[in-house]
């Protein structure tokens, strides 16, 4: 008796509540269940959807005929202003290119079969020196062709608008076109940015495999990233940055150590005029870089520790 009792105690507490909310509901925006101002900022938000337009997509290309060097050891400087070096060489040997701007050295590796590569002057304005070197013994190697450059960007953007070696994309890009797709129901960058993040972290999977198996100078490939579903760290931000890039954003892809454990990682960072949320727990402030890792978002981190920043520490930009 006592538990029927209880129970119809439930149901007329229940039914209460329900009643007390279906009140509240009429009483804010007309009877939607809504508050006002968001009935309102709803109302403007689907009155612009689909209005975001992406400027032409940078590109970036290596022009033999613009080319400085002998053969085998080309390095083209003609877009040096557009924020990146174009390099082609042929070898029997292993090859490397290095970057220098002042206290930075970036080296990387360099295909030995005359296939272009693209680098990012991620260093902003200032002189430059590179340099093709190739391998004479184990760690040994020697320079092969070189170029020096006084580099004045046409804005401190370029170097993150472009396609490169580790964000490899074409207007016929998978990515591209499912990037567009995703900004065809936007308003605004930011919102762009949302949907890729959203788009990225419900696709992709971590691979674990893939981890313990990667060797040195791996290059990932978003296209493949997006059709396997699956990557590591670095897959993760070179997608990201592919399809934010093609459609407008200015984004890096940072490699550094993320603590406590000191653990060497890949993440994304990304520039927006705009204040708001990517997120219900990620704001973004206007006029500066936001730091975006979709690696931990999209295997059970939490959006606030991810957005935090502090346990971060930034060691290079690509």
């Amino acid at each position: 008796m006592r538990s029927l009792q209880l129970k119809k105690r439930f149901l007329s507490l229940l039914l209460a509540l329900c009643l007390m909310f279906a009140v509240c509901g009429q009483a804010d925006a007309r009877g939607s269940g809504v508050p006002v101002n968001l009935a309102r900022k709803g109302a403007e938000a689907a009155e612009n959807a689909g209005s975001y337009t992406a400027p032409p997509m940078a590109a970036a290309a290596f022009h033999p005929d613009l080319a400085e060097g002998k053969a085998g050891a080309l390095i083209d400087l003609s877009a040096a202003a557009e924020g990146y070096v174009a390099v082609s060489a042929t070898s029997d040997k292993r090859l490397k290119f290095q970057v220098r701007k002042d206290d930075w050295t970036y080296n990387y590796d360099l295909a030995s079969d005359g296939t272009p590569s693209i680098f990012p002057l991620q260093c902003g304005n200032g002189h430059y020196t590179f340099r093709i070197m190739e391998n004479v013994t184990e760690k040994k190697y020697v320079q092969i062709g070189g170029a020096e450059r006084d580099v004045t960007l046409i804005d401190e953007f370029q170097p993150f608008l472009r396609p490169s070696d580790y964000v490899d994309y074409s207007p016929d890009s998978a990515c591209v076109k499912k990037a567009a797709e995703l900004a065809s129901g936007c308003s605004t960058r930011l919102e762009v940015v949302g949907a890729v993040y959203n788009y990225v972290i419900r696709n992709v999977r971590y691979d674990t495999r893939k981890a313990k198996n990667v060797t040195s100078g791996y290059l990932p490939y978003p296209d493949e990233t997006m059709s396997t579903g699956r990557g590591i760290c670095f897959d993760y931000a070179s997608l990201t940055a592919a399809m934010l890039r093609s459609q407008g954003v200015p984004t890096k892809v940072i490699f550094g150590y993320v603590s406590p454990d000191d653990l060497y990682h890949a993440w994304n960072m990304f520039y927006t005029e705009e204040s708001g949320w990517v997120t219900v727990s990620f704001e973004v402030s206007k006029n500066s870089w936001t730091r975006l890792d979709l690696t931990f978002t999209a295997n059970g981190a939490n959006d606030k520790f991810v957005g935090d920043g502090s346990n971060y520490a930034d060691v290079y930009s690509y």
